[in-house]
């Protein structure tokens, strides 16, 4: 699945938001995105697809939540 897929599936499952950290950890446990070079994801990789999908994710005190 897309990056994007695999943060609100992890985010639909946790109430409350999550970290960048967390989430890329619960993607990369849960092998629900694979990268191109076979590396794991990195929270820098998850904030980058926040700030491009204003329109599903907000952040508040630090933490990731869904706007829908």
């Amino acid at each position: 699945m897309k990056i994007e897929e695999a943060i609100v599936y992890v985010l639909t499952k946790r109430n409350g938001g999550m970290t960048t950290d967390q989430i890329a950890e619960t993607i990369n446990r849960l092998g629900l995105h694979m990268r191109k070079d076979n590396q794991p994801v990195t929270s820098k990789q998850v904030y980058a697809v926040i700030c491009r999908f204003p329109e599903i994710f907000t952040k508040e005190a630090g933490r990731i939540m869904l706007m829908i």
